[in-house]
């Protein structure tokens, strides 16, 4: 089975004659990395609520921001 972020970053052409482009191999590892840190944010957000009985609002705006760089690079190449 493939790499699902590689293949949902892959630009499909809807002719009759289908052609794929595959995306660039950085790419696919920004965005990887990206998802791993917004996990591992998540996680010491968890911990954060755990321990100190506290909302940190800046792990909170880091999360928020990596998520919508991530949409937003999936989005943008499946437009562009």
């Amino acid at each position: 089975m493939r790499d699902p972020v590689r293949r949902a970053l892959t630009r499909r052409n809807n002719t009759y004659t289908p052609v794929e482009e595959e995306p660039d191999e950085r790419l696919v590892l920004g965005v990887k990395f990206a998802m791993v840190m917004v996990a591992c944010l998540t996680a010491l957000e968890i911990a954060y609520l755990a321990v100190l009985h506290a909302w940190s609002s800046e792990i909170f705006a880091a999360i928020t921001g990596l998520s919508g760089s991530i949409f937003g690079v999936f989005l943008g190449k499946k437009v562009a």
